[in-house]
């Protein structure tokens, strides 16, 4: 049976990036926290702004809260702030933001290109060595300040980061580099349970790539990255497979249609993951079924608010979704959240999405436990 995090059936919580305060402003800029806090005004933005936006969460009713990824910066494509935050943190990887290396040569830029080449690429250099990354004082910061459990993001994982790379260095490509990264997670990781830390979220959207390369061998490789990753890590770790976020992103979902049953089942088996975070509001639950061939020892954090529009869902519209999640897989194999990455999203309809997720859920959990 899955570890369960809190004694609640259909427990609640979210994915990704909470909006930013509008009073916090600062960027790290590629420096280490520890360094960057030296400057008392920013410890002290960043402490309030944790505060905030898990205050924001547990009045709105979640059961497992995160700190809505204040930690990386607020620039480029903004997710792919979340990249650089890592770039800039490893050994190996050069300061500089070139054009995305999908776009080098492109004669006709698609949309998802543009988006691309907005992220950025970046140069790797030489061998790669684990660099202040921080993830248990980040961690630690969040803790003292929830009154729920903390939900923690790992951050974007070893094959998400080789995916915008030119390969200058010891490594020749995304199978070298990625394996040469696990071994940074893994620290990370593991000094997140010392720190005590028990709900790990994975954010590799390398689970993507072959759909890109069509090279179906590299299925192969990224599950056995992500294995190293979360090797003798005593936590529940959960694997998040973006589908797309706020900025109406249709990389995947325009491309591949079909979504999650395209490359899930390459995974189902994948060792140290217990749980696959899933994107789903976003097409209104479509081929939801598909999760009837959830493997027994795995469970879902499925989402059910859609972070693509302003429009603020209905706790019944929620309930509708919720239902069709438990008809493909048993209630207490589910956690409920949201889709990708609210982060452009004005702060008060992010509240009031999560509290529309938490009051319906409260609707299909009494149904379902029959009060």
């Amino acid at each position: 049976m899955p570890t369960k995090i809190v004694d609640t059936i259909l427990p609640t919580t979210m994915v990704g990036s909470y909006p930013r305060p509008h009073w916090y402003k600062h960027q790290l800029l590629g420096r280490d926290i520890r360094v960057a806090f030296k400057e008392v005004q920013y410890e002290e933005a960043y402490d309030d702004a944790v505060a905030t936006v898990i205050r924001d969460q547990e009045e709105a009713g979640l059961d497992i809260v995160t700190d809505g990824n204040m930690w990386y910066d607020d620039y480029v494509g903004v997710i792919g702030s979340f990249c650089w935050y890592m770039y800039e943190r490893i050994g190996g990887f050069e300061p500089a933001r070139n054009p995305h290396p999908l776009s080098v040569g492109a004669t006709e830029r698609d949309k998802g290109v543009e988006l691309l080449d907005d992220w950025g690429g970046v140069v790797n250099s030489g061998p790669v060595s684990r660099g202040p990354i921080r993830l248990a004082d980040l961690y630690k910061i969040a803790a003292k300040h929830a009154k729920q459990p903390v939900k923690v993001s790992v951050g974007a994982g070893p094959a998400n980061l080789a995916w915008h790379v030119y390969f200058h260095g010891p490594y020749k490509n995304a199978e070298a580099l990625s394996r040469a990264l696990a071994p940074i997670f893994n620290a990370e990781m593991k000094e997140l349970v010392a720190a005590g830390a028990k709900y790990l979220q994975f954010e590799d959207l390398g689970a993507w790539m072959p759909l890109f390369s069509n090279d179906k061998n590299d299925f192969k490789w990224v599950r056995e990255v992500v294995e190293q990753c979360c090797d003798g890590v005593n936590a529940k770790i959960g694997w998040h497979f973006c589908f797309g976020n706020a900025w109406g992103n249709d990389i995947l979902s325009a491309s591949f249609p079909e979504g999650y049953q395209t490359v899930l089942p390459h995974f189902f088996e994948t060792k140290g993951i217990h749980q696959f975070v899933l994107d789903y509001a976003n097409r209104n639950m479509a081929g939801i079924e598909f999760l009837k061939n959830l493997p027994k020892d795995k469970d879902v954090q499925v989402g059910v608010l859609d972070i693509r529009t302003n429009a603020i869902e209905t706790p019944q519209q929620v309930a509708d979704r919720i239902r069709k999640v438990i008809a493909a897989v048993p209630p207490d194999r589910v956690t409920l959240s949201t889709d990708c990455g609210m982060k452009p999203l004005a702060r008060m309809v992010a509240k009031m999405k999560l509290k529309a997720l938490a009051d319906g859920a409260a609707i299909v959990r009494k149904e379902v436990l029959g009060k």
